[in-house]
């Protein structure tokens, strides 16, 4: 699902316009991706988002295989939550076997 998917979802279950439901995504992913400067983000039931420091490596050049020196850098990582690990963990439902 992408973005526009995703807002029109938001449109439908919340009443509101497409466009309604843009601008109230953008303002939800504007305040986490603000956030992750300063703290975490927790969705109780969703995740957490929280930034962390990659050090500065050496890797190879898949190409060469010669090596290449890699910049430290920050990332996002997102740890899912016990409702939405539960949630894609169902169990498969046995198939029927035909009379």
């Amino acid at each position: 699902m992408r973005k526009p998917e995703l807002a029109a979802v938001i449109a439908e279950k919340a009443d509101l316009t497409k466009e309604k439901a843009n601008v109230v995504l953008n303002a939800i992913l504007d305040s986490i991706t603000g956030a992750l400067d300063k703290d975490t983000v927790t969705l109780v039931g969703f995740g957490t988002f929280e930034k962390r420091h990659r050090g500065a490596r050496t890797g190879k050049n898949p190409q060469t295989g010669e090596p290449v020196k890699i910049k430290a850098s920050n990332t996002v990582a997102f740890k899912p939550g016990k409702n939405l690990r539960d949630s894609v963990n169902v169990p498969a439902k046995p198939a029927k076997k035909g009379k």
